[in-house]
């Protein structure tokens, strides 16, 4: 480029590309401002318009040449003026060929001159009606753009459009340009047609597969009207929200890749559901020659849907709030555009994995109401699906999360939101006659559309637990819908569930007679096979099967963290032992501490992970209090035995108690557990020797009962009910021994 010096009056040569670009070695188009220093302006100041705005303040600096040899741009300008040449003539052919109104760079060609240029005739072209192509023709701007609009909706909405071949070959013509036609325009028309005959198969294909629609006849002749047209080509109608995050879900992405990694191993390390399907992947379940350009926009929807919602989920793992939300909205963008359409057999499990994952996301952020809302449709997709692989994840993975609703509302279900009015529940007309020896003994069916539909599960999961009776369910299935049961359990223990004064009915404070939950009856009806004691011990044979078969470096540490806490809970402890633990029960909260240390984000666990880490630093606190307690207040201090298990259980509390800190801050208050307190140290030593080591009753106790009386006792609701049966039959036998007394004393006097 020549520019004039107004100092000296001579042509200074500059450089072909500004300074921006020349650093970032980028591409420049020479234009002062060139596009990236313009795209960068308007990011940087959030525009979307450059006029009115001062050339100098996009600081676009073309900086003079300073190597010797011809002035550059040039030949760049030389090119620019054959290019010119070339279209003149071109222009003078596409008037001989029939193109009308050549103005410029706005040409219009007739439907006839097209159906030529592709050797096809008019009544055997590419669609049923030739105004097609005229009308792309018309909105398109040239000819080449004509037949680029005349084969775009054929290349990415294949799977909606109906179309018919031309068995006519391609003849020697001249093509759009009005050039005389070469090997490489004739190879790009010959995929054209490929293009049509792939597009037949897949129609044929779909109509096998695919549920009849009453809008299938409308979307199997969208092609021959060109209202539809522009509906179809619009990059599948994505919102903004969609398509700036759309690279996160390809595999070559670093970042998508990073915030799936958060969610496999937080949140999917313990569901375990089957992985969501690449395009290509999905293509190849279809069968035939697909690709993933022939995808229907409806279910691509779905597949995006269910990987937003994973990484939106793994980028709330990572502390990224912000884009965890964009992530979010696109999530409910693709949800939008999947219930516009029936989507294909094969993707409803995807789109009920998304609203069930999206729920997740809504009860993180602290909207129960949302998640019942979502789960109830997550259940209405998921009951269109039989014998899907992965269902009975699915299930066990509902089940676990839902005993933690179960807990968070006291198993209560007057105080759980009213969402009938809003959707419906779902019909239990799909109830079974019992198959199996399990199905008749536990009165339970195992069919996951009889599981889905049963009136008992429409809210939360209940019951004698379908994954875990079902032999023949995945074992680590079976074995998170036995830890789902178990703690259901311990919450019916908590609220006085067992202690009834008949078989279906308990007496509440106030006399009031309640009916018990459907947990209870079914637990007290197979009280040998279903108590949490048992449950835990099948889930851990469960977890050791599941390993036993398995190669590979996944430790299952959120299972074990889970089964170690239950099994320290229901455990009753060593009343002759520091704070009535045995050495069983610690050595498993250490464990349970230890881990969460390890690995924080294990704490983003579906279910109840949070809850159980905290009362298992509770139950530490009980311990060091213990320890502190039998120090000798002559002077005599502590064994050596006890001196490290003090420190060793120190250190283990200071560190999950800032590790559970953290992660509470993150959630809403309405989600949080205890506040766990800190020792009462002054240099390192005892504030008061007569006092507790660590003072809880300053806690903030968390709202859940079963978690209280962890608290309060210094044990689980389940073995402080069975405190509660010992000691009042204790009582019992004392009163009755007094009464024998009584009457044996009084028939003395009476005589």
């Amino acid at each position: 480029q020549m520019r004039p010096n107004t100092t000296s009056g001579l042509d200074v040569a500059l450089c072909a590309s500004c300074d921006r670009c020349r650093s970032r070695k980028t591409k420049c188009d020479g234009v002062r401002p060139c596009s990236n220093c313009t795209a960068n302006y308007l990011k940087k100041n959030r525009l979307d318009s450059i006029k009115h705005i001062d050339p100098k303040l996009f600081n676009c600096v073309y900086s003079p040449a300073k190597r010797r040899g011809p002035v550059p741009g040039k030949a760049g300008q030389v090119r620019k003026a054959d290019a010119m040449e070339q279209t003149g003539k071109r222009n003078g052919n596409l008037l001989d060929l029939g193109i009308t109104g050549v103005e410029g760079n706005d040409m219009m060609m007739s439907p006839q001159a097209q159906l030529a240029s592709l050797g096809v005739g008019p009544s055997g072209a590419f669609g049923s009606d030739s105004s097609v192509v005229s009308h792309s023709a018309d909105k398109g701007g040239n000819g080449a753009s004509a037949i680029h609009h005349h084969f775009l909706p054929q290349q990415s909405n294949l799977g909606r459009l109906g179309m018919h071949t031309s068995r006519s070959p391609v003849g020697p013509a001249v093509n759009v340009t009005g050039i005389n036609t070469t090997s490489q325009e004739m190879n790009f028309l010959q995929q054209q047609i490929q293009l049509q005959q792939q597009q037949i198969a897949y129609d044929q294909m779909m109509k096998k597969m695919r549920p009849s629609a009453p809008n299938d006849s409308i979307m199997s002749n969208s092609f021959t009207r060109p209202e539809k047209l522009p509906e179809l080509t619009n990059n599948i109608g994505l919102a903004k929200s969609v398509t700036q995050h759309l690279s996160l879900l390809e595999k070559s992405s670093i970042d998508g890749n990073r915030l799936r990694s958060y969610y496999e191993l937080s949140i999917d390390g313990l569901n375990r559901l089957p992985p969501v399907p690449s395009d290509e992947e999905y293509c190849t379940r279809l069968g035939g020659s697909m690709n993933p350009s022939m995808l229907p926009r409806f279910d691509l929807a779905a597949l995006r849907a269910a990987r937003f919602a994973e990484i939106a989920l793994g980028a709330l793992v990572n502390d990224q709030e912000s884009l965890a939300l964009e992530l979010s909205n696109a999530t409910v963008t693709c949800l939008r555009q999947c219930v516009e359409d029936p989507v294909h057999p094969t993707c409803v499990y995807d789109v009920a994995r998304a609203y069930y994952l999206h729920g997740l996301f809504r009860c993180y952020r602290g909207d129960l109401v949302r998640y019942f809302k979502y789960r109830r449709v997550c259940l209405t997709h998921l009951s269109q699906t039989d014998s899907v692989q992965g269902i009975d994840a699915f299930l066990a993975a509902i089940s676990f999360h839902d005993s933690w609703a179960y807990m968070m509302y006291n198993a209560n279900e007057d105080a759980l939101p009213p969402i009938d009015d809003i959707i419906p529940p779902l019909s239990s007309d799909s109830d079974t006659e019992p198959t199996t020896a399990a199905e008749t003994k536990y009165k339970t069916s195992t069919n996951p559309r009889a599981v889905i539909n049963a009136y008992k599960n429409q809210m939360w999961m209940q019951g004698a637990p379908p994954v875990f009776i079902n032999n023949e369910a995945p074992p680590l299935c079976r074995c998170l819908d036995a830890l789902a049961c178990a703690v259901r359990s311990c919450c019916d223990k908590a609220n006085n569930r067992f202690n009834g004064t008949s078989k279906d009915t308990e007496m509440r404070g106030n006399n009031e007679a309640v009916s018990k939950s459907v947990t209870t009856l079914a637990v007290t009806a197979n009280e040998n096979e279903l108590c949490c004691r048992n449950m835990v011990l099948s889930a851990f044979t469960l977890l050791q099967q599941y390993e036993s078969h398995l190669l590979s470096i996944d430790k299952n540490q959120g299972y074990h963290l889970i089964i170690a806490a239950l099994d320290a809970f229901l455990e009753d402890g060593d009343k002759d032992e520091a704070g009535d633990l045995s050495d069983s029960q610690i050595q498993s909260l250490l464990y349970v501490c230890n881990t969460s240390i390890e690995h924080p984000y294990l704490l983003f666990q579906p279910g109840p992970t949070y809850h159980i880490v905290s009362n298992s630093a509770i139950l530490l606190c009980h311990l060091l209090n213990g320890l502190h307690s039998n120090r000798d207040l002559s002077g005599k201090d502590l064994g050596d035995l006890e001196i490290a298990l003090f420190d060793t259980v120190l250190d283990t509390f200071l560190s999950v108690r800032k590790i559970l800190n953290i992660h509470s801050a993150k959630l809403p208050v309405n989600l949080r557990c205890h506040g766990i307190p800190r020792p009462n140290l002054s240099k390192g030593v005892p504030n008061e020797e007569s006092g507790p080591f660590i003072d809880l009753g300053c806690t903030i106790m968390c709202n859940v009962r079963g978690c209280q009386s962890f608290v309060l006792m210094g044990c689980s609701p389940y073995v402080a009910s069975e405190r509660g049966q010992d000691a009042s039959s204790i009582q019992l036998k004392k009163d009755l021994s007094m009464i024998v007394e009584i009457r044996e004393n009084g028939g003395i006097c009476m005589e």
